[in-house]
């Protein structure tokens, strides 16, 4: 097939975009969060993170989720690109830039389990944890949806990532919290973020990549990248204006941190819908969403105990998953939405193939994400010692500070 040079012109962009997000827009946006003591440590994982997947995916990653194989696995026939070449297509695109695009997915997904761990863990637990992650987590779940596998056969609709990035990275992150125990005094006694302008400095960038994110997962550059993008813009700016407004109403004053982590939670809700609803779609995933994810937020934090610590649970594994099944109702056409896969016959069964496909990635991600943190802890360990996480793990684990006193 001939390489069309505007899609290709468009995902090269897109690529840059999404590598983006996660350096430098997660590393500032979850080191601004943490205590100063932890700041660097976080950048560390992010950028340790980039650089492990990234072999991984050229090595065996990539080819476990596109090669065609079965419906649940790829094959290794793409391991190593051994057999592509600079002229080998994928669709419109050269193969090379599909790869590309898609490792920046594979890098930003483990690395949003980044703000699950913080302040409490290893350094060698996070490479060990996010290598076997990658493959045995992340690696299936993009076949199922994306390479041709089983939940794709069956028509679930998962435009950029709701399941792929958010779910998997959102159940994962419960899963190693509740392995790691809470940090000492949470809730009530953890300090606050220690610098919310580098957090709102990160939140910026993840938006502004964020249009590569959904409107390169059009993979061209035609009217469902540009739909894609304006539906994505206008579901994080309804969310950061209704998640102040609930800040204003509860706590009598809206904060920095929260309105980003509105806008946040509305980017993560509308990635599954991106590419199938309309502008009257993104306002109502927005709206519902700040809603949905703002009392996940207190019901983890508060009612569970459990120490999520930057709420990854709460806003990309919720809003994830809310996307994904409000994609059923809002694809209609009736909403402005582009209509239903080609299997589904209405509403009401494109929201069965919606909810078959949340409940399939959930249990995966649950059961394998328990089986490596058990790996992880019995090999390298899990939790630094108390010594450490009370000196903070800038100086115990790699011997920096983020900030010179």
């Amino acid at each position: 097939m001939e390489i069309d040079a505007a899609a290709s012109a468009w995902i090269l962009t897109a690529t840059a975009l999404v590598l983006f997000m996660t350096l430098p827009g997660l590393a500032l946006f979850y080191a601004g969060l943490v205590r100063v003591k932890n700041a660097l440590s976080v950048m560390m994982h992010c950028v340790a993170i980039t650089c492990l997947i990234s072999v991984l995916w050229l090595a065996v990653g990539y080819s476990l989720s596109f090669a065609a194989g079965s419906d649940w696995l790829g094959d290794m026939s793409k391991a190593f690109l051994a057999t592509t070449t600079k002229d080998s297509a994928s669709g419109k695109i050269p193969e090379t830039l599909f790869f590309m695009f898609q490792m920046t997915f594979a890098i930003i997904t483990p690395g949003l389990i980044v703000g699950a761990y913080v302040e409490r863990i290893k350094f060698q637990a996070v490479l060990l944890f996010t290598a076997l992650w990658s493959l045995i987590v992340y690696a299936p779940v993009a076949h199922w949806v994306w390479g041709g596998g089983i939940l794709q056969k069956h028509g679930v609709m998962d435009f950029a990532g709701g399941l792929v990035v958010h779910a998997t990275a959102g159940i994962a992150s419960l899963v190693i919290a509740g392995f790691l125990g809470r940090r000492d005094g949470f809730p009530r006694d953890i300090k606050p973020p220690h610098n919310p302008g580098m957090t709102m400095m990160g939140a910026g960038m993840l938006w502004v990549g964020w249009y590569g994110f959904n409107g390169g997962s059009a993979l061209a550059a035609d009217g469902s990248a540009a739909m894609a993008i304006t539906v994505t813009h206008i579901s994080a700016s309804a969310a950061g204006l209704v998640w102040a407004a609930l800040e204003w109403i509860r706590f009598k004053r809206p904060s920095m941190v929260g309105m980003v982590t509105g806008v946040v939670a509305g980017l993560a809700t509308v990635t599954p819908a991106s590419g199938f609803i309309g502008p009257m779609g993104g306002l109502i995933i927005g709206v519902v969403s700040a809603i949905v994810c703002h009392f996940a937020v207190e019901i983890v934090r508060h009612r569970f105990r459990i120490d999520d610590s930057l709420d990854v649970f709460a806003v990309h594994g919720v809003g994830g998953i809310l996307g994904t099944l409000m994609v059923a109702v809002l694809a209609s056409e009736a909403f402005g939405g582009g209509g239903y896969a080609a299997n589904a016959k209405d509403m009401a069964s494109q929201f069965m193939v919606q909810a078959a496909g949340v409940g399939g990635v959930v249990l995966w991600s649950a059961i394998a994400t328990t089986v490596i943190v058990i790996i992880v802890r019995a090999t390298v360990g899990l939790r630094a010692p108390p010594e450490q996480v009370e000196d903070g793990l800038d100086l115990t684990q790699h011997g920096e500070r983020a900030h010179t006193p």
